[in-house]
């Protein structure tokens, strides 16, 4: 076995799970999958430990919350099949992120935003990511999560002021 795997053993799957377990479940909890939360976090973790090489080391949660993610959307497809000629061309207003603000005000502001603004604002308020984390749950360099952010803040100001 290689050095990596077996450093990756029982031990650091448990410490792995005791220290983020509740992140990812909360996370898929605060994106509408109440009913499927536990399920789906128990395959975040699966995927983790199947793939706990590829985990970079510092960077377990941000990793977490992209695969997080990922199931979450495979989920959903699977649960209810879209024929492409039906796909709208705006965001859903009933997207369950917007629908969890409390905040009327704040809702609709959100429900003004496209899809990748939402997912990159809520990603830094909820689960508090930024600089080098936001950049690996998006799937970018860090440049690119900076300007991402910086252009879902200057967004979300013109939607608060509309």
């Amino acid at each position: 076995m290689d050095g990596a795997v077996g450093e990756r053993g029982d031990a650091w799957f448990e410490d792995l799970f005791r220290e983020h377990a509740t992140a990812v479940h909360r996370y898929l909890l605060r994106r509408g999958a109440a009913d499927d939360a536990e399920d789906l976090a128990a395959d975040v973790l699966t995927v983790a430990w199947r793939r706990r090489t590829e985990v970079p080391e510092g960077a377990e949660l941000p990793w977490l919350y992209r695969t997080a993610g990922f199931v979450l959307a495979n989920h959903r497809r699977k649960g209810r099949p879209v024929p492409v000629a039906e796909v709208p061309d705006e965001p859903d207003p009933a997207d369950p992120a917007v629908l969890a603000v409390r905040d009327d005000q704040v809702r609709t502001a959100l429900g003004r935003l496209g899809a990748r603004d939402r997912q990159v604002l809520l990603l830094t308020a909820w689960e508090g990511l930024g600089g080098d984390d936001l950049a690996v749950v998006l799937g970018i360099s860090r440049g690119g999560a900076d300007a991402a952010l910086s252009r879902a803040r200057a967004r979300l100001r013109e939607a608060w002021t509309a």
